[in-house]
């Protein structure tokens, strides 16, 4: 199980988030996952999801300071939102889900006994309350993505999480630089070039900031990440 890669020194936060949201994916029948995090300032940032349209929602709650994600991380509760068309909570997020094709969103807390560091959102593009049993795994999956995240360790142990944490939350911005070079350069989704960012970062066995940045800054020669012209034909 890939969340077992916590319990190693060097393991890829931002790889090990991406990878939470693709498996609720898979198991929970969702159609997206997002996550947000906190930064050191307590602000949130959009970090990881499984799909380009579910990163843009997170980033949009956080701008408009609205959104399940939002009332998920202040309140440390779930919430649920089994039909967008009829809830009014959010009058900002809700129509800006719907236009991205989602109709039911349900938020995860992802805590650790009294600190709760961010939250997972599942997506649906129909309507539909997720049964118990799969919001009970979901939490077990975030919880578990925590309790990697936050372990109990040593002092010097914790300033050292706390700075992976953070230069993760950095290396973001690396990483969505680098998609848009290799969607630009290929002709891709941004969802592709992540997928292929991730590939060639995990069978050159680097890290993915460090592919992300040595695309940015030209060092990487992205052709080898990239479809050849005539397979588009």
């Amino acid at each position: 199980m890939r969340l077992a890669d916590t319990l190693v020194d060097d393991y890829d936060v931002i790889d090990l988030l991406k990878g939470l949201c693709d498996d609720c994916v898979t198991l929970l029948g969702a159609d997206a996952a997002g996550l947000v995090l906190t930064d050191r300032r307590g602000a949130l940032q959009a970090v990881a999801a499984s799909a380009e349209a579910a990163n843009l929602l997170e980033l949009f709650q956080i701008q408009a300071d609205q959104g399940p994600c939002l009332d998920c991380f202040r309140t440390t509760r779930q919430v649920r939102s089994p039909d967008l068309r009829r809830d009014r909570r959010w009058p900002a997020f809700a129509p800006r889900a719907r236009a991205a094709g989602f109709l039911a969103v349900h938020a995860l807390p992802m805590r650790l006994r009294g600190l709760t560091i961010g939250a997972l959102n599942l997506f649906h593009r129909t309507p539909v309350a997720m049964p118990v049993g799969d919001l009970r795994v979901g939490q077990a999956l975030a919880d578990v993505a925590t309790i990697g995240i936050l372990t109990d360790r040593t002092s010097r142990e914790r300033e050292l999480l706390t700075g992976q944490l953070q230069a993760a939350l950095s290396s973001r911005v690396v990483i969505e630089q680098a998609k848009g070079v290799l969607a630009e350069r290929g002709g891709v989704t941004m969802d592709d070039a992540f997928t292929r960012l991730r590939a060639y970062a995990r069978s050159t066995k680097q890290q993915l900031s460090a592919v992300a940045r040595g695309i940015v800054e030209g060092r990487v020669d992205t052709t080898v990440m990239l479809p050849r012209r005539d397979d588009d034909r």
